[in-house]
């Protein structure tokens, strides 16, 4: 979610200041939540600024540098691997899903093998 812009702020700062109705009022006009007025509000009151506060960097990536490595040797030693395998051959404590973003922020194919017997039905 992007934070919202600087204009939008000073706008809603603006209009607090020069009282043009209550907190509710003027998040309905701007359409924010009072929630979000009054920690702007409290932001300024505290800091002095408006500005959102930076990122704050999100889950670091499961596979990075050697468990990189060792999921490049895993799909390579057995390239129909499912993703839980994967994980299990790397040793890398994480979910199937960051498994299947390494593998595409890797470039790594998943070459599957056909598992079962071709279907019954057949075009006519």
């Amino acid at each position: 979610m992007r934070s919202y812009s600087i204009d939008l702020r000073e706008r809603v700062v603006a209009a607090c200041d020069r009282g043009e109705g209550t907190r509710e009022q003027i998040a309905k006009r701007f359409c924010v939540s009072v929630a979000w007025v009054y920690k702007l509000l409290a932001r300024r009151r505290e800091t002095g600024s408006i500005a959102p506060r930076p990122h704050g960097g999100g889950q670091p990536p499961a596979f990075h540098g050697d468990s990189a490595e060792r999921l490049r040797k895993a799909v390579a030693d057995c390239p129909d691997a499912t993703l839980e395998e994967l994980r299990a051959a790397t040793g890398v404590a994480c979910g199937t899903s960051a498994v299947f973003r390494a593998l595409e922020r890797l470039g790594l194919p998943r070459k599957k093998s056909p598992s079962g017997p071709p279907s019954r039905t057949a075009r006519s």
